[in-house]
């Protein structure tokens, strides 16, 4: 995909970024063993995971992207 299809764009990252993705990505990794270690089974565990999950891509957007949507 171009840039012509904005916040769909595909923006590989640069090498730095990927690392700083990778290290947050394994953070997330991290904390969501915990939970499943901790939190009880049922419907707000998989709400937690599921969000952590969200959040966890969401960095990446955050990592290749400027504050304002445009790409690094």
């Amino acid at each position: 995909m171009s840039n012509s299809q904005g916040p769909f764009s595909y923006l590989k990252p640069t090498d730095e970024q990927a690392a700083d993705m990778e290290r947050l990505r394994d953070a997330a990794a991290n904390y969501a063993k915990e939970i499943q270690d901790v939190v009880p089974e049922g419907p707000d565990k998989t709400y937690i995971i599921r969000q952590l999950r969200s959040v966890a891509m969401w960095v990446n957007v955050a990592i290749s992207r400027h504050p304002n949507g445009d790409p690094r």
